[in-house]
C-alpha cells in the first residue's frame, strides 16, 4: 500500500503546495493527499470533501503501492479534489494546486 511515515517539508509557491510522501512508511496516500489539500486550502482536514467523491481511495493507493519488482518507477495521476487540481506522482510527489 502506498504509504506516509512523516511528511518531508512541503513546498508552498504562490497558488501551488507541494509534498512528498513515503510509498513504504505508514500513512494511506489518500490521507496525505488530504492532508496536503487541507494545508494548501488552510482548512481542518475534516472539512473537506470525502476524497471517495473525486477519485476512487483504493485504486489511487494501489495504484502507487509497492509491487513485487519493487516500486513504479514513473507515473501520475491528476484529479479535481475540493476545488483544486492534484496530483500525485510515483516519485513521491502530491502537488495542489488552483483549478
Amino acid at each position: 500500500m502506498s504509504k506516509m511515515s512523516s511528511p518531508t517539508p512541503a513546498t508552498e509557491i504562490g497558488d501551488h503546495h507541494s509534498m512528498h510522501y513515503d510509498r513504504l512508511g505508514d500513512e494511506p496516500l489518500s490521507v496525505a493527499v488530504a492532508d496536503a489539500v487541507a494545508t494548501f486550502l488552510d482548512e481542518d482536514i475534516t472539512e473537506l470533501e470525502p476524497l471517495h467523491y473525486s477519485i476512487n481511495a483504493d485504486a489511487l493507493e494501489r495504484l502507487f503501492e509497492p509491487r513485487a519488482n519493487g516500486l513504479r518507477p514513473n507515473g501520475a495521476v491528476s484529479f479535481e479534489y475540493s476545488g483544486c487540481l492534484v496530483t500525485v506522482t510515483a516519485a513521491g510527489e502530491i502537488r495542489v494546486e488552483t483549478v
